[in-house]
């Protein structure tokens, strides 16, 4: 289709008239979005402007024009039924994934897991006391054995079982300062 400019614009600017907005209404039937439709006859008609000069002379502009607007919507829903299967699949793993993150939260019980913690620090902590402060403070807090009682069994004064439990109950409040409400509660 070699010609000058100008008649090459009035061919085009009929074909536009005439064709776009059926065009339009035939990409319309397919992607269901105007302003798509819209882009894609556009996008047409600008393909045809920059190749008309290689197309043969019995070459059917409205068929090629419509074969380009044919060609762009099929590209266009191949790439929305991939996106659409992209966010399917995606939205199955952020299901799965909260499922995971609601069992996983049902069956995490904190009492069990800072009891286990904390009695770890305990146990760690009164292994580092020397033996008589340990056996006294078992003796007054695991066994419920009064002062008196302790002393008696010890061979001590009651001051001496204070002075021993106030010592291990000072290495416990060290080692336990991020629990400080959990050691006010078991041990004060």
């Amino acid at each position: 289709m070699n010609m000058n400019t100008t008649d090459k614009l009035q061919i085009f600017n009929r074909l536009y008239t005439d064709y776009q907005k059926r065009f339009i209404r035939f990409a319309l039937t397919y992607v269901r979005d105007l302003a798509t439709a819209e882009d894609i006859t556009a996008d047409a008609f600008v393909h045809f402007w920059e190749n008309s000069d290689s197309l043969t002379p019995d070459t059917s502009a409205p068929a090629y024009i419509l074969g380009v607007v044919r060609n762009k919507c099929l590209a266009y829903l191949q790439h929305e039924q991939v996106r659409e299967v992209v966010e399917e699949k995606l939205r199955e793993h952020a299901e799965w994934e909260l499922r995971t993150r609601v069992a996983l939260l049902e069956a995490c019980n904190p009492d069990e897991l800072f009891a286990a913690e904390i009695q770890a620090i305990i146990d760690r902590t009164l292994a580092l006391l020397p033996e008589q402060t340990r056996r006294i403070f078992t003796m007054s807090r695991y066994q419920n054995l009064s002062y008196r009682e302790i002393a008696e069994q010890s061979d001590m004064t009651e001051k001496g079982v204070e002075f021993h439990i106030a010592k291990a109950l000072r290495a416990l409040r060290i080692s336990l300062k991020d629990y400080a409400p959990v050691f006010l509660y078991l041990f004060l």
